[in-house]
């Protein structure tokens, strides 16, 4: 699966890169999450699945600190750049005389690096807001990975109680906020789809969108369960399975959506595939 993941979002992005006609914002905006999706992968699972075969569970204090990092980091980028994605469907949908100004080459670069930079400061910052707490009493994490819930349960002082609250308010917050974002993007583009006379075109226009609505529920649908979640008596076990599952599943299932839901990207990976290996085959 970790293979699959990589090869999967490697093979988006070299099918991008190679296709002219793939040249435009929408691909932009997917090929850099899947950019994200592989470094997330990387940064990420292989430790886990080390930790999963090894005898010795151990992780240094740095490498724990720069596992929150990266999982952060990445986890909002992704974020981002799906509230972005929706926001070029609501302009392509509904103004698409004036798409190629405001989705100029040079505005996309910007609210991708915007993206990665946003990501990048929200990662850096709870990480070091965590990781200033003090940890006190055992230091066995019952997670996979270091996860920011798992992490908090063994911090003590006067503080932790505050702190705890305050990551979970701003990463639900954030994460609300580009759902929130990307809902109303969505509520504009069903009104202007509607308004289409026939039903070939609002299936058609409509079909443009179904491969980022998918990742939209994929992503939030295993985030909001993990931040959102009432606890219970069963509630560390539920919350460490629900995370891992999320940590792996979600880069593994973004190539798969993608490649199946949008027509014009599995015609261009067949003809990548063709012409691959068809001067082998003569």
């Amino acid at each position: 699966m970790y293979l699959f993941t990589l090869l999967g979002n490697l093979l988006i992005m070299a099918t991008i890169w190679r296709e002219h006609s793939l040249h435009t914002p929408m691909y932009l905006f997917l090929c850099a999450l899947s950019i994200s999706e592989i470094l997330f992968t990387v940064a990420v699972t292989p430790r886990m699945l080390v930790d999963m075969l090894s005898t010795h569970h151990s992780i240094s204090f740095v490498a724990c600190a720069s596992q929150m990092f990266f999982s952060f980091t990445f986890g909002f980028t992704h974020s981002f750049l799906l509230m972005i994605m929706g926001y070029d469907r609501y302009v392509a949908i509904c103004h698409p005389l004036r798409y190629n100004v405001l989705m100029s080459p040079g505005g996309c670069a910007r609210l991708v690096s915007w993206s990665w930079a946003g990501g990048s400061v929200m990662g850096m910052m709870l990480t070091l807001i965590v990781f200033h707490l003090t940890f006190c009493g055992s230091n066995e994490i019952h997670h996979f990975g270091c996860h920011v819930l798992a992490l908090l349960k063994l911090a003590c002082g006067k503080e932790t109680s505050s702190v705890t609250m305050g990551v979970i308010l701003v990463c639900v917050t954030a994460l609300m906020g580009c759902l929130f974002l990307i809902i109303l993007s969505y509520v504009f583009i069903v009104a202007a789809i509607l308004r289409i006379p026939s039903a070939e075109g609002r299936h058609k226009t409509f079909s443009t969108c179904v491969s980022h609505l998918t990742i939209v529920i994929v992503h939030y649908g295993f985030a909001s369960i993990i931040y959102l979640k009432p606890k219970g008596p069963r509630s560390m076990d539920s919350n460490t399975l629900m995370a891992t599952t999320y940590t792996v599943f979600t880069p593994f299932l973004s190539p798969i959506i993608f490649s199946l839901r949008n027509k014009e990207l599995k015609n261009a990976v067949k003809r990548t595939f063709h012409r691959k290996f068809s001067p082998l085959s003569s």
